[in-house]
């Protein structure tokens, strides 16, 4: 099959935008609207030119995991990006905003996969099996687009406005705590800005890694042994400023905390307000 030549063009607008940090057009007029598999194909081009340039991957992100959200955005079901290694930061780690465009985070359950889920007709069983344990993480999501500027396919084509993560450093097994009801809080100079709980995600974000896994397989791209996968927001997004720090503290699950340094720069033609 002959790959639509939009398809490689918005790659490439993706791909300039974050190497040269300057925000670009959306891409949705590129393509058919609506076209979720246009996007995800848009996708797949950035991820195969990052692994080329030597970025290993390390996991998945799943997106829209909110009932709330996904009607809104008018789909029946979530969506997915990639995770790198250079993505990840540990906690003591300044993050620096210097190369952050337009970032917010969100609190999540990260679970760490512990061995190959590749079967044809994956169960909750198989899942359970295969979560080695579960970590309190920070998303930061980001965005290449000016002005934030950007629908669903943009969002897909933008590997879900995947930017770092935060993984807290104290494993968890699912049996020693409730995954479905812990309460989340996410504050910032000691202040709750958000406020959540596990059930927020599908449910239970046990069913949201179940619909990645079963989404990866699908698509030939099976999650593998040492996999992490961010599970999906359990409350608001929260817009980041320079110098601010946020602690995340998850019911049963510890804390993750994440520190930004004060060095931001505005994109080309967007204020620092509008960041």
């Amino acid at each position: 099959m002959t790959l639509d030549p939009n398809i490689a063009i918005s790659a490439e607008r993706l791909i300039q935008a974050a190497a040269t940090l300057e925000p670009c057009a959306p891409i949705r007029t590129l393509l058919p609207p609506g076209d979720l598999d246009a996007a995800y194909a848009v996708q797949a081009l950035v991820t195969e030119a990052a692994l080329k340039s030597g970025r290993r991957l390390v996991g998945r992100k799943i997106g829209a995991t909110s009932a709330a959200m996904r009607k809104q955005l008018g789909v029946v079901e979530p969506n997915y990006g990639v995770l790198f290694a250079d993505m990840s930061r540990y906690e003591s780690e300044e993050i620096s905003m210097a190369n952050l465009m337009l970032p917010t985070i969100e609190a999540e359950v990260a679970f760490i996969i512990g061995r190959d889920l590749n079967e044809p007709q994956i169960t909750l069983a198989d899942m359970l099996l295969a979560i080695e344990f579960a970590l309190p993480s920070i998303e930061i999501c980001t965005s290449r687009f000016r002005n934030r500027d950007f629908d669903l396919v943009d969002a897909i084509a933008d590997n879900a406005c995947s930017g770092l993560y935060v993984l807290g450093s104290n494993p968890v097994r699912l049996s020693d705590f409730d995954v479905r009801l812990c309460g989340v809080v996410m504050e910032k100079a000691g202040e709750p800005v958000s406020v959540g709980a596990g059930a927020a995600s599908m449910g239970n974000p046990v069913n949201a890694a179940l619909w990645l896994a079963r989404k990866m397989a699908q698509v030939g791209l099976p999650l593998k042994t040492g996999d992490v996968i961010l599970s999906g927001a359990l409350g608001p997004m929260v817009p980041v400023g320079s110098g601010e720090a946020f602690e995340v503290r998850i019911n049963g699950l510890g804390t993750v905390t994440a520190v930004f340094s004060d060095d931001y720069v505005s994109p080309p033609g967007i204020s620092r307000d509008a960041a």
